[in-house]
């Protein structure tokens, strides 16, 4: 199969090559950039320097031709303007931005741009890949979960669908090495304001918000829930660690939560459920597609603690993109995904 990866430059669009290029079903036939266009990828990504490609001007007509399926690794608001034509002339698109994943009026609210036509909403299905795996082998457009909300999600539906949380509690610390902030250059990314430092932002206003609440809803007890969620920076270059408390409904016990977990993960290659007692730590799943898991119930206060941790760049980016295009062309999970976690 022949691919496209637009919006070539960015972290998660070198992640994504990396994975592209070792994956037995796959071709990378063109990578595009509005910004680099005509530079050779080893002068963007060096580490990819045994690859010989070089970056394309978007061309709707040319990629429609040449490929497959094309990835959309571009800023929010650009794969719904170019995405379209590709569909209709029956590219798969995957897209790891946000256009895709919110209702209109909560896309307009959270992220400040002008949401897709519903038709293409219609005919997008959210990549959740372990929670919505038999609409993702039917879909056109799949919209791909931001890395937050992946950490989430997999922590919390399956108790949220077992009734064992109250909705209305629900808090969500997540702490993220600094390439989620994007490659593009800002102040608070520089190394001299990250070394040493530990920091929240868009504390209650972040866009992934909606996304967790949206979700936790759909595949949860359909009840209205909300999230209280705080995003931080910490300082290192990747991964994310999702930490999230709520008040237990009575009854509940943390073998129960366990049993729920392994339940809902039996089949799941990439979540990891640790032995009572180790906790997730975002080391341990560097460069990986895994997502690991921990609970505790704390019997004095009446809360449940989560945690979740996986690679902001692979499991809740571009290696949950490639899961969800095997699920789509029926080829195994883990096609050009079996990889260890990198360590140190």
């Amino acid at each position: 199969m022949n691919v496209a990866v637009v919006g070539a430059t960015g972290y998660g669009s070198g992640e994504l090559v990396r994975i592209l290029n070792r994956h037995p079903h796959v071709t990378i036939r063109s990578l595009v950039s509005s910004s680099q266009a005509g530079e050779r990828l080893v002068a963007v990504f060096p580490h990819l320097a045994h690859l010989d490609q070089t970056l394309e001007e978007w061309d709707a007509d040319r990629l429609a031709e040449q490929v497959d399926a094309v990835f959309f690794a571009a800023p929010a608001g650009v794969s719904s303007r170019q995405m379209p034509p590709l569909v209709e002339r029956g590219v798969v698109a995957i897209d790891l931005a946000g256009d895709f994943r919110l209702e209109p009026e909560e896309y307009q609210q959270w992220y400040g741009k002008e949401a897709p036509a519903a038709t293409w909403l219609e005919r997008a299905q959210y990549g959740l890949s372990e929670w919505n795996a038999a609409a993702i082998a039917e879909a056109d457009i799949i919209a791909n979960p931001g890395c937050y909300p992946t950490a989430a999600l997999l922590a919390l539906l399956p108790l949220v669908q077992a009734g064992a949380l109250d909705q209305s509690s629900i808090m969500v610390d997540g702490k993220s090495g600094i390439s989620g902030a994007g490659r593009g250059l800002k102040l608070s990314s520089l190394y001299s304001e990250v070394e040493g430092n530990v920091f929240p932002y868009k504390a209650g206003v972040h866009q992934h918000t909606p996304e967790m609440e949206r979700f936790l809803q759909m595949w949860g007890t359909g009840d209205d829930w909300r999230v209280l969620f705080t995003p931080q920076i910490v300082p290192m270059s990747r991964g994310i660690l999702i930490t999230a408390y709520s008040r237990l409904r009575a009854g509940w016990t943390a073998q129960d939560l366990r049993d729920r977990w392994r339940a809902a993960y039996e089949e799941a290659p990439f979540v990891r459920l640790l032995e009572e007692g180790r906790w997730p730590r975002t080391k341990e799943v560097q460069g990986s597609n895994y997502c690991d898991l921990q609970l505790h119930v704390d019997d004095r206060t009446g809360y449940v603690v989560v945690a979740a941790a996986i690679d902001n760049l692979v499991k809740g980016a571009a290696g949950q993109a490639v899961q969800n295009l095997n699920i789509r062309m029926g080829w195994p999970e883990t096609a050009g995904l079996v990889a260890d976690p990198l360590f140190p």
